[in-house]
């Protein structure tokens, strides 16, 4: 009966109000700190960097009040000279707060290197989707007088005769002699 007659008392409504009031008080506070904190609404929009060399574009970025990472690049593009953005995450225009970290992809100095798979005593069609597997391409073709038609003897780099295990950049053309069926 005691607890009854306490929920109906000005003392409990009084402290009722004043829990509320603080409770408001509080969360409202705490919004306006993460709003100040967070730069809530406060956009910009990220430059294009695409085929920008990596000092300009880290400079833009830097300009911009914007962190980067460059992350390694296994694709290497022909058409781009060396150090120069691919492509980014986030990619072009899209809206970022201040002191994002943008990911810029860059196009390597040159190919890596790549090891000849042993492709000896196979044939050209075998050799051939083996050369490609690892990134290589055939060059030119030559025969020579051996029983294994179209089998290979020899492996050619730069008109030299190199053996598997040998290092080469990728996409290289590698020559073959292969044997011509005659004895």
């Amino acid at each position: 009966m005691k607890y009854l007659r306490f929920l109906w008392s000005g003392t409990f409504f009084k402290n009722l109000f004043m829990a509320g009031v603080l409770g408001v008080g509080l969360i409202a506070l705490t919004l306006l700190f993460l709003s100040q904190f967070t730069h809530h609404n406060e956009y910009q929009n990220v430059p294009n960097l695409e085929a920008v060399s990596l000092e300009v574009a880290t400079a833009a970025l830097e300009r911009e009040g914007l962190r980067y990472e460059v992350l390694d690049s296994t694709k290497f593009n022909p058409n781009y000279p060396p150090l120069v953005v691919l492509e980014h995450l986030p990619e072009a225009g899209a809206a970022v707060k201040t002191n994002r970290k943008i990911y810029l992809t860059v196009n390597p100095s040159g190919y890596r290197n790549v090891s000849i798979p042993n492709i000896i005593q196979i044939t050209r069609r075998n050799a051939a989707s083996t050369l490609k597997a690892v990134g290589l391409e055939i060059g030119a073709i030559s025969y020579r007088d051996n029983i294994g038609k179209n089998m290979v003897l020899e492996i050619r780099f730069e008109g030299k005769k190199i053996s598997p295990g040998a290092s080469v950049p990728r996409t290289s053309k590698i020559d073959l002699v292969l044997g011509n069926g005659k004895r």
